[in-house]
């Protein structure tokens, strides 16, 4: 009995002595630097190699079962945008690079193979880059997802127009007839019903379409309060030039992709008072006020400080933009998970994130644990909208209210 009491003993002090031996916090992601999702992923990584340097700078993440801080080392290969590569160099990473947790690759197309991988394994992974919420409902119960899903894209436009106008009743939905557009706008239908609103239009266009006469006569003819939709940048630019030109008078226009792109003010007063969802922008107003007033904790640094170092990282001069930041913000979900769990055990990482409800630079972060399990419900998209200054067409960020930098403008006061 003593000699295995002894034996159990020495067990234990071997197993104490290398788990303190450990020397750093392995995280492994695949990006694209080859392929056609080579300039998204390339800004994603830059995200994640700030946190590097923010956490390390710090010394490490704090280990309270080890007692000590461990740094964090980022391990990484190029998937060269391929799902086949994602599947192999995922198992890689946890069997060859013995990865504690995982972060995904950009695209919901690649992140939904390597999430396969990951739930395999059992590996913690955080999604970024991946708005699908496909991913969400396979009952994975390792995958944790930081962008605002597809499903809630343009539900923020609803609140921002009962906000704006309180008698508004009804809502016109136009929309690119492509898997996302119709996703998003379908979300964005079932959203408005629940809320009162009267949907007058729900109608796809096909790619392509330049000329959206028919549309508006029928927008027209049914007077909403708002038109929402669009697909891409094309169409989008389209409609809201022929919007204006047809002088459609609504409270709101919000429409996908389009708005969000520099180039749109290419259209002058036809882009004025237009909206657009995003992820993220520069502009945000999150601070360590803004949780106090929604009652939540801040984590991490300030909107400026990640400004500062993304531009010092990339030395063009531009701003960062919603791939950089959902990177950073991984990172800094990740490490907060362990210091609440105080060890690297996996259960223990995932009880962390499941708990989770907390305020960065980025927004709010807190996950899904029913029947979405791991979907983002926190994170809500903030809303631009170009309006004029000085004479100049500039996006303003003008909702959610705790992120925004000025009011939104009814679009009918530019006729």
């Amino acid at each position: 009995m003593r000699k295995l009491v002894s034996i159990v003993a020495l067990l234990l002090t071997i197993f104490i002595g290398l788990a303190n031996a450990k020397d750093s916090i392995i995280v492994g992601f695949t990006m694209s630097k080859t392929g056609k999702l080579n300039a998204e992923s390339d800004e994603q990584f830059k995200g994640l190699k700030i946190w590097e340097k923010y956490v390390n700078s710090h010394g490490g993440i704090y280990v309270k079962s080890l007692g000590k801080k461990l740094p964090v080392k980022l391990v990484y290969y190029d998937d060269e945008s391929s799902k086949e590569r994602v599947q192999q160099l995922y198992a890689k990473l946890i069997l060859d690079n013995k990865a504690d947790f995982l972060i995904s690759p950009y695209s919901s197309e690649l992140t939904a193979t390597a999430a396969i991988v990951a739930e395999q394994y059992g590996k913690v992974m955080l999604a970024i880059g991946s708005a699908s919420d496909s991913i969400f409902n396979k009952g994975y119960k390792h995958i944790f997802q930081l962008y605002t899903p597809a499903s809630r894209y343009l539900t923020g436009a609803i609140d921002m127009l009962k906000a704006l106008n309180p008698k508004a009743k009804k809502v016109a939905i136009i929309y690119e007839q492509t898997n996302f557009a119709t996703d998003v706008c379908k979300a964005a239908r079932d959203y408005a019903m629940a809320k009162g609103f009267n949907v007058v239009l729900f109608e796809g266009y096909a790619p392509g379409t330049t000329d959206f006469t028919s549309f508006i006569n029928k927008i027209k003819a049914l007077a909403p309060d708002a038109i929402i939709g669009g697909g891409h940048f094309a169409d989008g630019q389209t409609l809201a030039k022929q919007l204006y030109e047809q002088k459609v008078k609504v409270d709101v226009v919000s429409l996908l992709v389009a708005p969000s792109v520099p180039e749109f003010a290419q259209i002058g007063d036809a882009a004025l008072y237009v909206t657009a969802p995003s992820q993220w922008e520069v502009g945000v107003k999150y601070n360590e006020s803004t949780a106090k007033k929604m009652r939540l904790p801040w984590y991490g640094p300030s909107v400026s400080w990640f400004v500062k170092e993304y531009k010092a990282m990339d030395r063009t001069g531009k701003d960062p933009g919603y791939h950089s930041a959902a990177g950073l913000a991984a990172g800094l979900v990740l490490q907060k998970a362990i210091e609440d769990a105080g060890t690297l055990d996996t259960k223990a990482v995932k009880a962390a994130l499941e708990r989770m409800d907390i305020m960065t630079f980025y927004g709010r972060v807190k996950f899904e644990t029913g029947k979405f399990y791991g979907r983002q419900i926190g994170h809500e998209m903030v809303y631009l909208q170009w309006q004029k200054k000085g004479g100049k067409l500039e996006k303003v960020l003008v909702w959610p209210p705790e992120a925004r930098e000025g009011n939104l403008i009814s679009y009918k006061k530019k006729f």
